[in-house]
Formats: structure tokens, sequence, C-alpha cells
């Protein structure tokens, strides 16, 4: 296999429809990677294999989805021309990887993961935690190394899977020679854009939680939630102080306002260094800033909402893309495990 300068690799899981939290945490930095030529080859993947560890009871959902976050991603402006957007499970040869990987790790190991511990806790698994998911980490090492990917855009809490990964492809090298490439990860740009709090002010944005708002949501549904947000609890009437932390208003300003804004939507003020303290002073009411809110948020829904319906119409085109990406995924991820397989001295290799 050639041996590529910068090869990223990134995905989601198909749960649900694509919602803002990923927008401003992965998708608008994944299409500026893109745009920006910066790599030799980027792959998307929609991780259906992995959704099904703890989706297992219900395939039906994660294969609906599918075609879900394939119509997310190109809608936000992923290029399959420039990009390879393929299907997990589409390519067996991860599984292989997979398995070959379990005997370099080992379950106390997976168990400390802190990643994994609080998905864990948060799915209320306790002590029935399915094998599948409690291994996943070692799946995503074999998606990571097996297009050889360097480069891998997460968000913080993703950081302990990602040295996971790099241990298990160092044991590797270690035991078999140097195959694997060992990945760095690429962070949010700002702190802001690590994780976007939910509507309703939880730290998480979960569609389990009903604290979404999705990237396919309508005009008057996105205004709905945006007027219902959480703001500050203490600021009751307009002329009292407000104060901006732990405010969800002012948190989804600073992942989406730009000066320019302002101009159009909001004219008495010139950016958001002076709303936040005209609310900070006391005498802004919760109700302007949120219209201002909706108004920007509109203004980056609307296109990929325009391009979504326009690609809904023609869902044997999305498809298509999710054929030819995984096929040519596949024929790459098929060269990495003939060189395990080499490196690893099995029967015919």
């Amino acid at each position: 296999m050639n041996n590529m300068n910068n090869v990223i690799l990134t995905g989601d899981r198909p749960t649900g429809r694509l919602h803002i939290g990923h927008y401003v945490g992965s998708l608008r930095k994944r299409v500026e990677l893109q745009d920006s030529g910066s790599f030799d080859r980027m792959f998307v993947m929609i991780a259906d294999t992995q959704a099904l560890t703890d989706n297992f009871d219900n395939p039906d959902k994660v294969r609906q989805n599918i075609e879900q976050v394939a119509l997310d991603y190109l809608s936000v402006g992923l290029d399959p021309s420039k990009v390879t957007i393929f299907v997990q499970s589409m390519i067996p040869e991860l599984t292989e990887l997979t398995f070959y990987y379990m005997n370099l790790v080992t379950v106390s190991r997976l168990n400390r993961n802190p990643t994994v511990k609080a998905e864990i806790q948060m799915r209320n698994f306790d002590s029935s935690i399915p094998a599948g998911f409690l291994c996943y980490p070692v799946s995503q090492t074999a998606d990571i190394t097996a297009f050889k990917a360097n480069l891998v855009p997460v968000g913080e809490d993703q950081l302990p899977v990602l040295e996971q990964c790099r241990e298990i492809v160092k044991k590797f090298n270690d035991t078999y020679g140097d195959v694997l490439i060992e990945p760095k990860a690429i962070l949010p740009d700002s702190e802001i854009c690590k994780r976007l709090p939910g509507t309703d002010g939880n730290a998480k944005m979960s569609k389990s939680l009903g604290n979404c708002i999705y990237l396919s949501d309508s005009e008057d549904d996105i205004k709905k939630k945006i007027m219902s947000m959480f703001t500050d609890p203490l600021h009751i009437h307009a002329d009292d102080p407000g104060h901006l932390e732990g405010n969800t208003v002012f948190i989804y300003l600073d992942a989406f306002c730009e000066d320019h804004h302002f101009a159009e939507f909001l004219p008495d003020y010139s950016n958001l260094d002076e709303l936040k303290d005209h609310y900070c002073r006391g005498g802004l009411k919760d109700v302007t800033v949120k219209l201002f809110l909706n108004d920007i948020l509109q203004s980056v829904l609307n296109p990929i909402r325009r391009k979504r319906l326009y690609l809904e119409k023609n869902m044997a085109y999305i498809h298509d893309i999710l054929k030819s990406g995984s096929e040519a995924a596949r024929s790459i991820a098929s060269e990495t495990l003939y060189e395990v397989k080499k490196a690893m001295h099995l029967y015919g290799y």
C-alpha cells in the first residue's frame, strides 16, 4: 500500500439525525479540512457496526439512520468527490482487524478507559456491559489503522480512546514489525466547539434528553426551541444584571455569532462583547438575545435544510455514494489487512 502523508479518518454513529452540536464540534471543521487541500485523503465513516454495540436489539433504527446521517453530511457541504464517505459494516476487513487487535489489550485496560467508563455510566449498563461495547476502542483502532490515518479529528472526551489506539499500534509494531501508523488528534479550534450544551442547559446535547436542535429541524421548531432555552435564572427582569456563566443562549452565540450578524440582525451593537456587556449591566431582555440567536441560527441552517430537502428527493444518488465510497474504502482496508496478516505470519501469508 502507498504510504500517504496526511490521511484523516472521522465519522459518526448513525443513531439519529445530526444536530448543531455535531455541526459545531465536527462537521464544520470537516468541511474546512476537506476544502483546505492540506491532506492526501479523507475518510468519513458512518459507524453502524459500532452503533449496534448498544443498539443490538434495534437494528432498524441504525439502518434507517445511515441514510439520515449521509443526508446531513452532504447537506453541510461534505463533497463525495473530495472525501470518501463509507459505511462501516460494508468493510468486513475492519471486523477481522478488530479480532487480531483484541489480543493486544487486556480487559482491565479497557475497563479503565475514562471514555468507556463515562459511556457505560451514561447508559446504566452496570455489570451487564455488552462485550462489543467494552471493546469499541479496539474497533476504533481497526477503523483508524485500516486506512493508515495519522490524523483523527476528535472531541476532548474521545482522547482516551485515541490514546488506547496508540497503545495497541505500539504493541502491534513492537510484536510484529512496523506496519501500523500511530494517529494524532485534531482537537476543535476553540473551547466552545468542544461540547455544545443542550437547550435545557444540560452539559450534553443528546437525542434521549430531547434537548437538541437538529440540522434538519424546521424554522418553527428551531424558533420554539430557542425561545424556551435556559438562560440565567437570576435575570428575572430586564433591568436585573445578567450572568454569562452557564447561560446557554450566550454559549450558542459564542459558537455561531460573527460580527457581520450584528449589521444584519441587531445593528444597535457592533460585536458580541458589546452585547455581553449590556446584558451583564442589566437593561437587556432575554427575549431580545434569543431572537438574535434565532436569526443567526436560521441563517446558518436554512441553506443546509434546503439542500437536504433537495437530496431527499434523490435517494438513489445517496445510495450510489455510499456504495462507491464503501468499495473504495474496502480496497484500501484489504491492503492493510494483507500487510497485518503477513506481519503476523498467519498461514498462507
